[in-house]
Order: structure tokens, then sequence, then C-alpha cells
């Protein structure tokens, strides 16, 4: 029986969770569905991730009034993917933030990855008439930006590439709490095919040291002590490199594609086939991986016409 393409046939409503991780620092969950980060200052409100449509991020807005009245003023783009970003209007914020990178991919790439991703996983689309167009920052930066929410200090940081090249984390040092996206992943599977493997290691460590008391990963449970932060960042770490490497070993000696998805299917399956998302990542992660093991440092644009080539030659 052929599989149904990407996520369509995942129409399942997911539980939602809202977590306090911190004094003011709180956690939207959804079993594996985008997570969205909230941050609670003295004089108002910040937002990491925005949900995929403003029907859903209503929702979020819905538990954040549970817990306080401030204005919500700052809305976070920890990369640029739609489902992170095309439901920023409902927050009605006076700034959108994100990184150079993250900006200059929405220009290049905003329009495809908006129909890829619609078509991927119509669930997390429902109420798509709202979108009023691609969500533009209106504030940008290089490295690192602070934010003063009164008296409380958040550091937005560029720590390197991962998940995307302009992933940024949102720091709160008075709880020592980092809101991750998706460089962190708990129990469900990494979404690769815009990443850089080979940096993301490397990214990981320098969210390590900064020795976080909680995180708010990308999706999955909300990571509260030390020893369930490092849990989490080994898992990702594990399921990056189990991905990437039997890919290398294919390319190094001139297999192809197919010979790759083999090879990560064997290398996968057994560890990582329980994750939310898995079925669906797992071709656009070979073939970016298949690329990048060749040379190809740039992630390739995916249009709703190449993710079914590419689904249809892996998953045949």
């Amino acid at each position: 029986m052929t599989a149904a393409f990407a996520s369509t046939a995942d129409m399942s409503e997911k539980k939602e969770s809202f977590s306090e991780i911190g004094p003011g620092l709180w956690a939207f969950t959804a079993e594996g569905d985008p997570n969205t980060g909230v941050i609670i200052g003295d004089d108002s409100v910040m937002i990491v991730d925005a949900q995929a449509t403003p029907a859903l991020a209503r929702k979020v807005i819905e538990h954040v009034r549970t817990v306080t009245d401030k204005p919500i003023k700052h809305v976070v783009l920890s990369h640029y993917h739609a489902v992170r970003v095309l439901g920023a209007s409902a927050y009605g914020a006076s700034e959108i933030i994100a990184s150079d990178v993250c900006r200059g991919m929405i220009a290049e790439r905003g329009e495809e990855d908006w129909a890829s991703e619609f078509g991927r996983f119509p669930r997390l689309f429902r109420g798509h008439e709202e979108i009023p167009g691609l969500t533009w920052p209106s504030f940008t930066f290089s490295g690192k930006a602070t934010f003063h929410l009164g008296g409380r200090r958040v550091e937005l940081m560029h720590l390197g590439r991962a998940h995307t090249a302009g992933d940024v984390v949102a720091w709160v040092p008075d709880a020592q709490v980092m809101f991750t996206g998706d460089i962190v992943e708990y129990h469900s599977a990494c979404y690769c095919g815009d990443a850089h493997f080979n940096d993301w290691s490397g990214t990981l460590d320098a969210i390590s040291s900064f020795a976080p008391l909680a995180v708010a990963p990308g999706r999955g449970a909300a990571l509260e002590g030390s020893k369930k932060v490092a849990e989490a960042i080994e898992l990702t770490r594990e399921f990056v490199t189990s991905t990437y490497r039997p890919v290398a070993q294919v390319a190094a000696r001139g297999g192809s594609l197919k010979e790759a998805w083999l090879a990560v299917r064997d290398s996968c399956d057994a560890k990582f086939s329980s994750y939310a998302i898995y079925e669906h990542c797992l071709p656009f992660n070979v073939a970016r991986a298949y690329d990048e093991a060749r040379g190809i440092d740039t992630p390739r644009l995916w249009t709703a016409e190449r993710d079914q080539q590419v689904w249809q030659a892996l998953r045949a």
C-alpha cells in the first residue's frame, strides 16, 4: 500500500498543553505539532514562533490570556518556514523580529515554501484564507540583539546554522531558559530539508554552553531540568548524525539517492520510527543530506512539484 503524501492523512486533532517552564515563561505544545514560546516581561509579552495561521495563533493567545493581560508587543520568528510565521498577524504586535538571514530566505523562497508546506500538511493550515500574505520582519539583526521587556532581558541569537541557515534562539538569562525553535526537538523527527547537517552539532554545542535549566523545543514536550534538556539535545544530535552519516557514505562511493534512502532507513527506522512526523520528514531529509554530501552547501528550493517528485522517487 502506498503511503499518503507527507502528512496529508494526518487530520487528527492534537492535545494542547501550556506549560510554565520558568517564571513568566511558557511553552505551548501540541503532541508534535509546532510549538510556540511565550515570554512575559514587566510591561509586555514576546511570542517566539507564530504558528501557521491566524486561527492557530488565536489558540495560543487564548492560553496567554489565562496568565496575563499584558500586551503582546513582539513576535520572534526563529526561522522562515511557513508553519512558524504565517500566523503572525493575529498577535497585533508592534515588532516582528528575525535574523537578517531569515528575512533573506523569506524573500528568496517564502512563497514557494508556503505552497510546499500547505501541500504537505493541510491540517496545520486550516483557516488559511485569513493569512494576509508573507510575514515580513520589521526588525532584523545579525548575530545578537537584546530586548528589554521592562526589567526582563531577552537575548536573541544566531548561534549557527542547523535546521536552516538563519535559525534564532531566545535566551532569558534571569531564568536560564531558552527557546530553541527547531534546532532542538524532543521525540519528534527533525525536518532537515533545509538543513546544514555538518553545522548542526556545533550549534547544539553552543546551546549546551548556556547550561539551560529549561528549553522549549521546536516540537515535542517542554523540557524542564538540565538532565531533560541534555537528553533532548543528544537525541537531536543522534537523529541528525544517524541521518547524514549513511548518506555521506553512499555519496562518497558514487551511490544513488535511492541507495542513500535505503541506508537511512536501515540506520534510523529502529531508533526513530515512533517519533512524530518521522515518515513525513524522511524523503526530504535524505534528499537534502545527499545534496550536502555532494558539496551543495545552499539547500535547493522546495516547491510543491519537487516535493511530489522526491516523494515518489523514494517511496516507490
